[in-house]
């Protein structure tokens, strides 16, 4: 089978595209025909060294298909069914063998784009609002990025929950974005002050919560917006590259520390999204399946894609 494959860490130069043994289901596992592929930045932060990772490896986190076979002990799943995953490394090529218990099965309605896409971002946004901070009805967040692919799924989940929701963004363009996605109130960044006119917003009272998934340009004025005994929530690579004093302290969002709820969350996001109750924008680029070297551009930064 074809994969891109990465032998040593570096730019986009280093992903190759050749041909490999397809690999065999053990017990427990399925083997799984790729049908859609997420690219993330975390697939960038691997193939760069940044988070180590045996060599040579498949890369990519991120994948939807369909059971071509699988392996003893399997009983949940069979030949032909419609799955998904995150989290683990191999998703860019043509086939996988996944763990089975990390497989969620895709329900009819949506895509395996769709699928291959809210994975990762779903997961997030909901084990954000559900379980890191458990925001509820009459509170106020402040989420900055609100128009990337976890930004604009806390802005839905968040107000259906019924709390406001303060958005930050860094163009006028992605600043549409997020109130198209529900947002009370949005601030451009880069020609408003983000502090001052948060706490504008909440007549200097603040916000419960803070969703960051930025960092280091927002941390400080971030937490003077919050209310006393507030949450400062880092996510993804946010609190990557700078310190914090010890006597702050953080919750620092990780999906792989609630994997025993993540797929109880992918199933809520996927039947959210089945009703129509939660609308996924695909801002993405369909790529065929080829050589690396003729995508520069998305390998050096997926978002988007």
């Amino acid at each position: 089978m074809k994969a891109v494959e990465v032998s040593h860490t570096g730019g986009p130069a280093v992903l190759e595209y050749k041909v490999v043994s397809e690999p065999e289901p053990k017990p427990n596992e399925a083997l799984v025909q790729i049908k859609a592929t997420g690219l993330n930045f975390i697939d960038v932060y691997f193939r760069e060294g940044r988070y180590p990772s045996k060599l040579p490896f498949i890369v990519g986190q991120e994948a939807a298909g369909v059971v071509e076979r699988v392996g003893n002990e399997v009983t949940m799943l069979k030949p032909g069914d419609r799955v998904a995953y995150t989290g683990l490394q191999g998703a860019y090529a043509e086939k996988a063998v996944v763990a089975a218990d990390r497989l969620v099965k895709i329900p009819e309605g949506v895509s395996f784009e769709q699928a291959a896409a809210l994975m990762l971002q779903g997961m997030t946004a909901h084990y954000l609002v559900k379980s890191t901070y458990p925001l509820k009805s009459g509170e106020t967040c402040l989420i900055h990025a609100a128009a990337g692919g976890v930004g604009q799924l806390l802005v839905q989940m968040a107000k259906m929950i019924g709390a406001m929701v303060v958005a930050t963004a860094g163009t006028d363009e992605k600043c549409d974005i997020a109130r198209r996605a529900g947002a009370d109130h949005v601030i451009n960044y880069e020609k408003q002050d983000f502090e001052e006119e948060t706490k504008r917003l909440t007549t200097g009272k603040g916000v419960h919560v803070v969703y960051d998934g930025v960092g280091k340009a927002t941390f400080e004025k971030g937490l003077n917006v919050l209310l006393p005994r507030g949450y400062m929530v880092l996510f993804g690579g946010a609190f990557v590259g700078f310190l914090v004093a010890p006597a702050i302290t953080l919750v620092v969002g990780s999906l792989h520390r609630h994997s025993r709820a993540r797929f109880g969350a992918l199933g809520e996001a996927f039947f959210l999204l089945v009703l129509g109750a939660l609308v996924f924008w695909l801002y993405y680029r369909v790529y065929i399946f080829g050589p690396a070297s003729i995508l520069p551009s998305a390998w050096q930064n997926p978002k988007g894609h």
